[in-house]
Parts: structure tokens; sequence; C-alpha cells
């Protein structure tokens, strides 16, 4: 599994870290520990626009520089005290995981992105909330835009005051599609603390529930609890107790509630969201707004290819 870890020093970029161990992750792993300085362009000057649009014009390729910073380890405590302090933290918790730090200039999201895709990683882990050197963002700008775009898993971690060895409270959202069964396999797969719970919640949209048939109710009821028993089945095999939840009503609002309701440590949710930015709606209604609303954690699960 390979890892990304978004880090600037903010304390949510450090509660991300910290959650880490409860995040079910395997023992062996490839995390990188990407920090971003975010870059401010001055305008150019007059000649200087002048250059570019006849180097354009005839056929030369103008090249954009992208400053980057690689040090060894070694060097790591020197040259970035901010990513050394994660690193050790990062290796305190896991031993065997092989971690390796780089340090980009640019703008946060699209650096996180870009280096993700170009990593191949597996998924993303980021604070809902930091701070650039000149401005704070929160989720519905940075951590949003990543949730978005991105062509892998993301987590976005929100802080909480964890007991240590404490077990996790998972909570799925559940209805019926490809994305949210992978997001059931993917906390199957994971490696869960002993006295861990799984709840799978379904909602159910009671305004199109009024407008259906006896006939089509009961498919309804029995294509809901053939989804379910399938999950139910899929995480038989892990330690997990598992429960489930069946509600009617607006599915943002069930899921948020019953995360709030039951102490949720994180929820799970899957997207069908490619990661291409000229699509408008990448999450769905429904993940977007938990994603903005729940007051835990959020993984959202992307299969990719």
């Amino acid at each position: 599994m390979k890892i990304l870890i978004a880090y600037d020093g903010s304390e949510s970029a450090n509660n991300a870290i910290n959650d880490l161990p409860r995040a079910g992750l395997p023992r062996e792993a490839q995390a990188l520990l990407l920090n971003v300085r975010e870059r401010w362009l001055t305008m150019p000057s007059s000649s200087e626009i002048v250059t570019e649009l006849s180097a354009a014009s005839e056929g030369a390729a103008v090249k954009t520089a992208r400053i980057k910073e690689e040090p060894g380890i070694g060097q790591l405590e020197e040259e970035s005290p901010l990513l050394f302090e994660a690193y050790e933290k990062l290796r305190a918790y896991f031993p065997a995981w092989k971690i390796d730090c780089v340090t980009v200039k640019g703008s946060p999201a699209f650096e996180i992105i870009r280096n993700a895709k170009k990593w191949n990683a597996n998924l993303i882990v980021v604070g809902s909330k930091g701070m650039t050197e000149n401005r704070d963002f929160s989720l519905g700008s940075v951590s949003q835009k990543i949730a978005n775009e991105s062509h892998c898993s993301v987590r976005i971690v929100r802080g909480h005051a964890w007991k240590k060895g404490a077990p996790t409270r998972i909570l799925i959202a559940l209805d019926g599609t490809l994305p949210s069964q992978m997001a059931v396999e993917e906390v199957a797969r994971r490696m869960w603390m002993m006295g861990s719970e799984v709840r799978i919640v379904t909602a159910k949209d009671s305004n199109e529930s009024n407008q259906k048939s006896i006939e089509e109710k009961t498919d309804i009821e029995s294509w809901i609890n053939s989804f379910i028993d399938t999950a139910e089945q899929t995480l038989k095999h892990s330690t997990l107790g598992v429960t489930k939840v069946v509600e009617e009503g607006d599915p943002k609002n069930i899921i948020v509630r019953a995360a709030g309701e039951w102490g949720a440590d994180c929820i799970f949710i899957g997207s069908t969201g490619t990661g291409t930015s000229h699509e408008i709606l990448l999450l769905g209604t429904v993940a977007s707004a938990i994603v903005a609303r729940a007051h835990c954690t959020v993984e959202i699960v992307r299969h990719q290819g």
C-alpha cells in the first residue's frame, strides 16, 4: 500500500498522523510525507510577457520551473525540522514502513493531487484544515478539492481526543452501489484493533418510497436486504462486530446524524468520481455533504483501474 500524507505542521496535520494507528493500515507499507510550501507569483513585467509570447509564437517550449527538494533522512533534521518531527512520529507508529520525505513549492491542493498521481498512491491522508504561509484554508477549499479531484482514495481527518489502544468505530454508508460495496471491502481488508466495531447505515428516500406501489416497495425491501446481507458476508471474516441500521429520510442527514449519535470515529463512503477536474459532481451530492458536515474522519474509497 502506498500512502501519501500531506503535512504542514498544523494541529490538523498532526491529528492526521496521530489518527493513522486507528485506520487499520498494514504493518508494512510505503509512505510519502509531503510538505507543500505555498508559492506566490509576482506579476511579470510587460517586457517579460512580450518575450514569452514571442518565444511561443516561434514554436519554442516555455517551461514553468518547479522547485523540488528531496533531502535524505540524514539531512532531514537539519534541512527540514518540520518534516523530521513528522517522520519520527510516523516511524514510531509504523517501524516497518518505508518512509520518504519531499518538500515542494506551489499550490497545496494541486501539488498533493499531482504528486499522489505521479507516485501512484493508493491513499491520500490530509487534515480537514491547515495553514499555508499566508492564510488559513479549510474544508471546502484545499481538502474539498483533494476529495473531489484525487484519482485515489482520500482520508480527511478531523481531530479527536483518542485513548491509546482504544478500539475504532467505523460507519459504512451503504446504498447498494458498487462504490459503496468497495468501501465495505476496504474496511474488511484492514487490520483493526480488537473490539473495533462497524455499523452499516442505509438510508431510504422517503419521498420516493411514498410514490411506489406495494409490489415496488416489497422489491425495494428485498433489494436492500440483499445488499446488506452481502456486506455482512464480506465483513464476517474480520474481527469487527457488525450492526446495521436502515432508516427512511434524506441520506445526507441520516448518515451524519447516525455517525454523531453512535460516536463513530470514521465514515467510509464509496465514490464514483474519476478525478477529472472538468466534472462538476465527482463525489455526488450525498458524499460531498457527508465530507463537509461530518464531525468525524471521512474516508472516500475510490477504485483504481
